[in-house]
């Protein structure tokens, strides 16, 4: 099954906070749900642009992405 990279964008000089306390939430959500998923982190950009992602299958991509409205998703590839 393949697995998906459910992706948030947060802009400016508070991005990359914002996108690391997204994060807590993301598991929150995850585990509040009782849902899977392989991985929840953050990346930053460059300094004013930060991510925050979660990886889960793509059988569950659907309720994910209702309930959390990413602004974009890929293929996860390790």
């Amino acid at each position: 099954m393949r697995k998906l990279k459910l992706i948030w964008d947060f802009k400016g000089p508070s991005g990359l906070g914002t996108a690391k306390h997204h994060c807590i939430h993301l598991k929150e959500f995850a585990e509040a749900e009782k849902l899977h998923y392989y991985l929840v982190d953050h990346a930053e950009v460059n300094e004013m642009w930060a991510t925050a992602f979660i990886v889960v299958d793509e059988a569950d991509m659907k309720t994910y992405r209702d309930a959390l409205k990413p602004h974009r998703g890929e293929v996860f590839n390790q």
